[in-house]
C-alpha cells in the first residue's frame, strides 16, 4: 500500500492553480477556505480533510474525483 502524500497533493493543486492563472488569494475566495491555509497545503505541510480538497476541486471546476485520480497517477497507483 502507498501512503497518501500530501506533498504531491499540494504540488499538483499549485500546479493547476498557476495554469488557471489565480493567485493563493483568488483560489482561496472561491474555495472558501483562509489563503494561508491554501499556501500550506501547496506547501506540503498541511494535510487537507475531505471538504477541503472538494471545495478546491470545485474551485478549480474540477471533481474531486479528477484531482484524486492526478494525484493517484502521480503517486504511481
Amino acid at each position: 500500500m502507498i501512503p497518501y502524500n500530501c506533498e504531491i497533493t499540494g504540488r499538483i493543486i499549485r500546479d493547476l492553480r498557476i495554469r488557471q492563472a489565480l493567485s493563493q488569494e483568488v483560489l482561496s475566495g472561491l474555495a472558501g477556505v483562509a489563503r494561508s491555509h491554501l499556501a500550506m497545503i501547496e506547501a506540503g505541510t498541511k494535510n487537507a480533510n475531505v471538504d477541503t480538497l472538494w471545495r478546491i476541486a470545485d474551485a478549480l471546476g474540477m471533481r474531486l474525483s479528477e484531482l484524486i485520480r492526478m494525484v493517484e497517477e502521480e503517486t504511481g497507483l
